[in-house]
């Protein structure tokens, strides 16, 4: 907190520029033209070469006084923000965070807007904008085609390493990759053709070599553990670490190049165990893993794939007793996981495209876009949760986690039930029943289609599926009792009280669990209160002399008995 304190302090001593703007917004501020500063400063960082830029709510520029916001007060609104706004953004890029500042005793946000990427113009609901001086206006001609004519940036991995040979590689490692080029080609290069190849052949062949030079890829994939000081200051190594229920360490170990050969140790860590008893206790025949091969295999590829390797960051397997958890560094290319599952065929880039074109050829990735998407399906065919990714744009880090069993019965139940779910609807499913937030839109479809109900943040499983799915009993527990049975025991807890009162504290004791379970206590304490005064102001109950209880009233009495 104070390194953005700090940050304030250095952008509230200058004036408003290109990149940062100061905004009132003391009560509100129009989301769309918050969606419009935030094209333009991000476009104008991208062109001044800034990493980012900044919009700070609760300050009066002119006056430069500090006022205070209360502009989306709390964490859930705050993300609720980010989530709905990334939707109209280009790749659904959106603020690297916002920050809360105590200044002066005045509640102060911070914006940070990150850069467009390279060769990216960054547009809001289909246009792109610009800053004009102090004025925000759509983003000129000349100034687009400046971001869309820079030079993307160099592919790490597809550069020589001067002093390197064949000899840096290892035998049986490019031996395994001549097996799986030959299984990848098999329909375009007859293996005669390939097994007639020198290693220098072979390498030049697969992208593993260029002008006579090994490449850093080649070192990745196919390297002795040695040879990894080539690449130095690259950190080319997967931790695998054991994990109790308590989240305590139990086992760990570092493994490192060649990753053609280390994927299969690192794989042979997991205690895999075989289950007998699908989830909701349905028995079946043939026996299941814990984890799907594919899925626990794709998951790591694509962690070695798509890792950022000039972070000097290792690769993170993290096995939890029914989790595991895959983290890499670098940031999420296609921007969520829902474009990752929407979009057809292969991405458009890659962060390492000479490593990912050699794991293509080695039979480890394939290129058409279907690994995200095939992991989601084969959770959903096991009635299992959805992958969570936990995409951190501020600390660039990527992680994954794969459940081996179901956390929540009704939604296993809700998938059972209806084979017709798209992998979206199952995925915003998914995220109702981990209690994560869904965007507007999400929330409309799945309202709309009978599947949840309930206000944000706390939708739930609809009446309709909790009686196709035979769930009345949690769905009951999920949502509480209507309003005139709660009203009725509170009553009833007003009677017992008698002369010596209640208080809402009281109350939340005695009827906290009618309640619906996802409200946290202060949600509840609010809900109470509003009740009391509703029955109040119709005469069922009233204060002591004192103003510090509540009393039932004639009337109260009454009503408790009609």
């Amino acid at each position: 907190m104070e390194k953005y304190i700090e940050i304030f302090n250095k952008l509230w001593e200058h004036s408003e520029n290109e990149v940062v703007e100061f905004k009132k917004a003391e009560t509100n501020f129009d989301i769309d033209e918050l969606g419009k500063y935030f094209s333009a400063l991000s476009n104008e960082a991208n062109l001044r070469d800034h990493e980012f830029a900044w919009i700070v709510f609760g300050v009066w520029d002119k006056k430069h006084q500090i006022i205070g916001t209360t502009f989306k007060d709390g964490e859930v609104a705050l993300n609720r923000l980010k989530q709905d706004m990334s939707q109209h953004t280009t790749d659904n890029l959106i603020f690297r965070d916002i920050v809360p500042l105590d200044i002066e005793g005045k509640r102060v946000l911070l914006f940070q807007i990150p850069a467009s990427p390279r060769n990216i113009v960054m547009h809001w609901k289909g246009v792109a904008y610009g800053r004009d001086g102090e004025s925000l206006k759509p983003l000129n001609q000349a100034k687009q085609d400046t971001i869309r004519q820079q030079p993307p940036i160099p592919d790490w991995t597809a550069q020589l390493v001067p002093n390197a040979t064949i000899n840096d590689l290892d035998e049986l490692a490019v031996a395994t990759a001549k097996v799986m080029f030959k299984k990848v080609r098999s329909s375009s290069i007859p293996a005669e053709e390939i097994n007639a190849w020198s290693t220098e052949e072979f390498l030049a062949n697969s992208m593993m070599m260029r002008e006579g030079k090994i490449t850093r890829a080649a070192i990745l994939l196919l390297g002795k553990p040695l040879s990894i000081q080539k690449i130095h200051p690259a950190v080319a190594q997967i931790t695998w670490t054991w994990e109790d229920e308590e989240g305590i360490v139990q086992d760990y170990e570092h493994f490192t190049i060649p990753f053609i050969l280390t994927v299969d140790k690192v794989l042979s860590k997991i205690r895999n165990k075989t289950m007998r008893e699908l989830p909701g206790g349905t028995l079946f025949p043939d026996t299941m893993k814990q984890y799907d091969e594919y899925t626990i295999r794709e998951a790591l590829h694509n962690a070695i794939a798509h890792q950022d390797y000039t972070l000097q960051q290792r690769i993170v397997f993290v096995e939890g007793p029914s989790t595991l958890y895959y983290g890499n560094g670098g940031s999420f290319i296609p921007g969520t996981i829902e474009n990752a599952l929407e979009h057809k065929g292969p991405q458009f880039h890659y962060r390492n495209d000479c490593l990912c074109r050699g794991m293509v050829n080695f039979n480890m990735i394939d290129t058409v876009g279907r690994g995200i998407k095939k992991i989601y399906t084969e959770q959903r065919n096991r009635f299992f949760p959805m992958p969570d990714y936990e995409i951190d744009n501020e600390h660039r880090t990527v992680g994954v986690t794969i459940y081996g069993k179901m956390i929540d019965e009704k939604y296993t139940n809700l998938l059972k039930a209806n084979n017709s779910l798209s992998l979206k609807e199952c995925l915003w499913l998914d995220a109702v029943q981990k209690h994560h937030p869904i965007t507007k839109e999400a929330a409309k479809h799945l309202h709309e289609k009978g599947l949840i109900e309930g206000r944000a943040p706390h939708y739930t499983i609809s009446l309709k599926v909790a009686k196709m799915t035979k769930q009345i009993g949690h769905y009951t527990k999920e949502n509480g009792l209507a309003e005139n049975s709660i009203q009725k025991l509170l009553l009833q807890l007003a009677h017992n009280a008698g002369s010596m009162g209640f208080k809402r504290q009281d109350v939340y004791e005695g009827l906290q669990h009618v309640f619906p379970s996802s409200l946290t206590q202060d949600e509840k304490l609010r809900k109470i209160g509003n009740l009391l005064r509703k029955i109040a102001k119709e005469g069922f109950i009233t204060k002591t002399i004192s103003g510090k209880q509540w009393i039932i009233t004639e009337k109260g009495e009454q009503e408790l008995n009609y």
